[in-house]
């Protein structure tokens, strides 16, 4: 063979053992999961209420920044559920982080 069919022939095979390896390596992490979604749109919206409470004046700073410092506990409760179940959260972890935001979002209405 010369030298030009050697290299095509070397290109060729490099192309395939990098797609084969690259499709071995399984399906990737969805972000997005649903219920890991349905956690953090939750976060998002009671963030969004604790501000508008507080340029209200129906909160302080301090209890703001109480109720604010409770969701992040939330939330790295939820990365942590979601790292052990391999990037998603279990409907029983789902159950637990939104039994948390119900009470973190009564102290928000109150």
């Amino acid at each position: 063979m010369n030298r030009s069919k050697v290299a095509a022939v070397a290109s060729l095979a490099a192309l395939l053992l990098s797609s084969a390896t690259a499709a071995s390596a399984g399906p990737r992490w969805d972000a997005r999961h649903p219920r890991r979604d349905q956690v953090n749109d939750r976060l998002e919206y009671q963030n969004r209420r604790i501000t508008n409470q507080l340029k209200a004046g129906d909160l302080t700073h301090r209890q703001a920044a109480n109720l604010r410092a409770n969701d992040r506990g939330i939330r790295a409760e939820e990365r942590q559920m979601a790292r052990l179940d391999g990037g998603h959260l279990t409907k029983a972890d789902q159950r637990v982080l939104n039994a948390q935001e119900n009470v973190n979002s009564r102290r928000i209405g109150n």
